[in-house]
């Protein structure tokens, strides 16, 4: 009878772990893909650039409208219950002039166990789009 109570609280203990960790995982993907589309809203900002008789036109992106694009996409998306405290982070902008690069951060609250991280667990992502212009 002690061995049997012993396995069921490894048990449960094991299910309560698997629960919070796949709760921050899933958190995690949900950030990433707010910060994926706000990244592919920000590349849709480009200006035209070039065109010359010589050269193909381009493309040509800032970070004022990286920025702007990022917070309004941000702004009309849903915020999951697992998640608060989504904000931009530092780095968010153009590294290349072609490419818009988002930072978002987010606070995950894993199942189960808030009460040993009350402040929940800080995630930073990064989303990626770039601009390119077929002629």
């Amino acid at each position: 009878m002690v061995l049997m109570i012993g396995y069921v609280l490894l048990a449960l203990l094991i299910m309560t772990v698997v629960a919070a960790g796949s709760s921050i995982y899933l958190g995690h993907k949900k950030l990433l893909s707010m910060a994926d589309g706000a990244a592919l809203a920000a590349a849709d900002t480009f200006v035209l650039n070039g065109g010359a008789a010589s050269t193909d036109p381009g493309t040509l992106l800032n970070n004022r409208g990286i920025d702007a694009a990022a917070r309004d996409y941000l702004a009309g998306t849903e915020l999951p219950q697992s998640l608060s405290g989504v904000q931009m982070a530092a780095g968010t902008g153009t590294p290349d002039g072609r490419t818009a690069v988002v930072f978002l951060t987010g606070v995950v609250h894993p199942m189960f166990i808030n009460f040993l991280v009350p402040d929940g667990i800080v995630l930073t992502v990064s989303g990626t789009a770039r601009a390119h212009l077929v002629l």
